[in-house]
C-alpha cells in the first residue's frame, strides 16, 4: 500500500473516459437498472451460472470478524417467475470459487475452506460438476494446483481455470493463509479441464498474475481484465487496468490494451461478442470504496463503451446474462473489513439492453 497504490482511473471520472475513448449511452435514450427479487439472504463472494435460462447462484462467504466461513449456498433464480429456489448445497462449502458452465452442466473449481480451528484461507483443489436437471453434485480430477479467486472460462468444450492465489508454503500450496498474511502467491497458473476425459493438463499462464478479476471469451479467446495483484487480500493489493488475451489454440497470451477504470474484485459476463466488466473494489490509506460503473470491452476492436451505472455500488457479487438482460446480484456495497459493520446485500438489479 502507500506509494505505491496508483489512484483508480475512475477517481477522474468523465475526463478519463473521454481520453481513452469510452462512450457512454445516452440515460434517457438508453435502458435502466430497475430492481428484482432479492437473493434469499445478503451475501458476498458468490458466483453465477446462466443454465436454460435459468440463473444460479453459488458459493458465499459469511465475513463478519471471527467467522470468516463459507457458506456453500447454491440457489436457482427463474426470470419468469421472479423467484429464487434452494437447490443442493454445494458438497464442500468453499468462497472465491471459480465457475464455468459446459454442456448445461455448472463446473466448480478450488477456492478457499476455513481450516477447522482457527480463521484463515485455506486453498483447495478440488473439482466438481453440478447437473441442474438432477440437482446433483459430483466429484471430479482435483485441479493440479490448490488455488482461489481466480477465474474458469469455458471455450470449445474445454474449461480453462485461471490465475488466483495460493499459499507460498515451501511443499505445501494448500497451507491456510491467515488473514492480512502476505504468505501467499498470487499465481498466473493456467490449467486447462477436459470435461469428456476428467483430465487435466498445463498451459501458458498467463503474463501478469492476478486474482480477484474477471474473465470471459468471445470467437475462441479469453480476455482478462482488471484484478489485484500482489495479494488476495484487498488490505494489502494494489490493482490493475491490464487486458490480457489467451488463443487457447496457440497457447499464447498477448497485451490486449488497458481498461478505463482501474479496480480489483471486479464481475463480469458475455453477451452477443462484448464482454461487461462491472462493479469492483478499492483500499488505500486514503479511501475505502466500491464501484458501481459498467463498462463494456469489444475485442474486434478494442474499444470500450459504457452502461449507464449500476444502482448499487458493490463488490464480491455474481453477475450473469440472461438473454439480453444483465443480472447483478448481493456481494458488499462498501468495501470490507470494518469492525461491527456488514456491508453485504441481498439486493438484485436487472438491465435489459433490448430495452428502448
Amino acid at each position: 500500500m502507500g506509494g505505491g497504490v496508483r489512484m483508480p482511473r475512475s477517481w477522474f471520472g468523465s475526463a478519463v473516459l473521454a481520453l481513452v475513448g469510452v462512450a457512454a449511452f445516452d440515460a434517457h435514450a438508453e435502458p435502466q437498472w430497475k430492481m428484482a427479487a432479492p437473493l434469499p439472504k445478503a451475501i458476498g463472494e458468490i458466483e453465477a451460472a446462466t443454465v436454460n435460462g435459468k440463473i444460479y447462484v453459488l458459493s458465499g462467504l459469511d465475513n463478519r470478524p471471527g467467522v470468516v466461513t463459507p457458506t456453500g449456498y447454491n440457489w436457482l433464480y427463474d426470470p419468469a417467475t421472479n423467484a429464487w429456489t434452494d437447490r443442493k448445497s454445494m458438497p464442500v462449502p468453499a468462497h472465491h470459487i471459480m465457475v464455468a458452465t459446459s454442456h448445461d452442466k455448472i463446473y466448480v473449481f478450488g477456492g478457499f475452506v476455513r481450516p477447522p480451528s482457527f480463521v484463515a484461507w485455506q486453498p483447495i483443489n478440488r473439482s466438481w460438476e453440478y447437473d441442474p436437471a438432477t440437482d446433483d453434485w459430483k466429484e471430479l480430477a482435483p485441479m493440479p494446483t490448490p488455488r482461489g479467486a481466480g477465474q474458469a472460462v469455458e471455450v470449445n468444450g474445454k474449461i480453462f481455470v485461471i490465475g488466483g492465489a495460493r499459499s507460498n508454503k515451501p511443499g505445501d500450496e494448500g497451507a491456510p493463509i491467515t488473514p492480512g498474511s502476505i504468505d501467499q502467491l498470487v499465481v498466473g497458473t493456467v490449467e486447462e479441464y477436459d470435461p469428456a476425459t476428467n483430465q487435466w493438463r498445463t498451459r501458458s499462464p498467463m503474463p501478469t498474475a492476478r486474482n480477484h478479476y474477471f474473465a470471459g471469451a468471445v470467437d475462441g479467446k479469453i480476455y482478462a481484465f482488471d484484478g489485484r495483484i500482489g495479494t488476495v487480500f484487498v488490505t494489502k493489493s494494489d490493482t490493475i487496468d491490464l487486458v490480457e488475451a489467451y488463443d487457447p489454440a496457440t497457447d499464447h497470451w498477448a497485451f490486449a490494451g488497458r481498461a478505463p477504470t482501474t479496480r480489483g474484485d471486479v464481475t463480469g459476463d458475455e453477451h452477443n461478442g462484448l464482454l461487461y466488466v462491472a462493479g469492483g473494489e478499492f483500499q488505500d490509506f486514503q479511501r475505502k470504496m466500491t464501484f458501481w460503473a459498467v463498462e463494456v470491452f469489444n475485442p474486434k476492436t478494442g474499444g470500450w463503451s459504457a452502461l449507464p451505472h449500476m444502482l448499487i455500488a458493490r463488490h464480491g457479487f455474481a453477475a450473469a446474462f440472461v438473454g439480453a438482460k444483465l443480472h447483478v446480484m448481493g456481494g458488499g456495497f462498501q468495501s470490507d473489513g470494518m469492525p461491527g459493520v456488514d456491508p453485504t446485500t441481498a439486493t438484485h438489479e436487472v438491465i435489459d439492453l433490448d430495452e428502448k
